[in-house]
């Protein structure tokens, strides 16, 4: 919004207000007719008798800062557009390729798997990944047997734990190590297929779609193929 002044100083002049733009609104006085109203009071001086300019040299000082902060905002806001536009770019180079993100849902396609990772983060004697189906119910635990601390990947062929095949859809993933006699859940990453970008309103953000009906960020893939 644009800086404004106090009107009290139309009193010190002997002018009307009545005069000043309505657009200010009230008893604020825009930059423009400020800068109108000094010159008229420096127009009217008497050469023998000066008037006091301490006033208008800090309503000047004031109309500085605020100019100087607002052409701050505009320089960041061109930044902010810049970045935005290049996290779009990014984004868009994506489409069509998988990445490993922190999610708890992946799409089986007919006939294919459902791969990933798991973040380990001391070494266990036993790793597991267990998978669920959109009703809760456990279709396969994937034991991993024992894992040293690290980055730890699984994959599961899309059968169930009687062997037949599991139908395609979206499945939910687990996983649990063990520690310290007891299981202890962990963060698990899967890798998705990038279906399409969508480009938040206002630049507020850009999200990836992802196979089966999953969305993440940027910020949240970890790594891309």
């Amino acid at each position: 919004a644009m800086a404004t002044i106090d009107t009290g100083v139309f009193d010190n002049l002997g002018l009307s207000q009545r005069g000043t733009s309505s657009a200010q609104g009230g008893d604020r006085l825009g930059q423009a007719e400020f800068l109108k109203l000094m010159t008229t009071q420096l127009n009217n001086q008497d050469p023998m008798a000066p008037m006091e300019n301490g006033e208008f040299y800090s309503q000047i000082a004031q109309f500085s800062t605020v100019a100087g902060i607002q052409d701050l905002q505009a320089s960041f806001q061109q930044v902010a557009t810049a970045l935005y536009s290049n996290q779009a770019l990014q984004a868009s180079t994506l489409v069509g390729r998988d990445v490993l993100v922190s999610s708890s849902q992946a799409a089986l396609a007919a006939g294919g798997a459902i791969s990933g990772a798991v973040d380990v983060p001391v070494a266990t004697s036993q790793l597991a990944v267990n998978v669920y189906d959109q009703a809760g119910q456990l279709v396969r635990r994937v034991n991993l047997g024992a894992q040293s601390a690290g980055q730890a990947t699984f994959s599961w062929d899309g059968t169930k734990a009687d062997g037949s095949a599991a139908p395609p859809g979206v499945y939910y993933i687990e996983s649990d190590m063990l520690f310290d006699g007891k299981a202890v859940a962990l963060e698990t990453m899967v890798s998705s297929r990038v279906d399409s970008v969508t480009m938040g309103r206002g630049g507020d953000g850009v999200v990836l779609n992802l196979s089966g009906g999953g969305q993440t960020t940027l910020a949240n893939i970890r790594q891309f193929s």
